[in-house]
């Protein structure tokens, strides 16, 4: 078994006294977790986000391909792009079953009552290459992860209420 800890703010926080503090928007928390599922889960992990990222790559392919075609908008260039790590990529069939797969997982893991935990049917936030990492990192029982991904967050608070 690993011990999950976490911590998480949903307002910003200013601390003025460490020995008086409290706020009504710090909330942290523990979950056991059988450590053959969490290895488990980390190579599903692992292997999502080499294949969300063979994704970016060839859609980063196509994308110069029609840049250099003169197909792509004005608008559209990638100096005006978002960060590849932050863009949310177009999963193709395969890549979002075991987006599916792995995320389900981590909703049972998460979830106060695993038992009752049903697989997912969607993906219940925009897939990012940063957004698969940080779940990867989330479960590194050596390290751990900060998550900033808003929608991510989100998700993440949800199952652990």
């Amino acid at each position: 078994q690993v011990l999950l800890l976490y911590a998480y703010n949903t307002q910003p926080v200013k601390v003025s006294n460490i020995k008086i503090f409290s706020s009504m928007s710090v909330f942290s928390g523990h979950l056991w977790i059988p450590l053959a599922r969490i290895i488990s889960l980390r190579k599903e992990l692992s292997n999502l986000k080499e294949q969300v990222e063979i994704l970016m790559q060839s859609s980063k392919s196509l994308s110069s391909a029609l840049e250099s075609t003169g197909f792509l908008e004005q608008s559209e260039t990638p100096s005006k792009k978002p960060q590849m790590s932050v863009a949310k990529v177009h999963l193709d069939e395969k890549t979002e079953e075991m987006a599916k797969r792995c995320l389900s997982e981590v909703k049972a893991l998460l979830s106060a009552v695993p038992a009752l935990s049903s697989p997912l049917t969607e993906i219940p936030f925009h897939v990012t290459l940063q957004s698969i990492a940080s779940l990867e990192d989330m479960f590194d029982p050596a390290n751990g992860c900060t998550i900033t991904e808003e929608n991510l967050f989100n998700w993440i608070i949800s199952l652990l209420h």
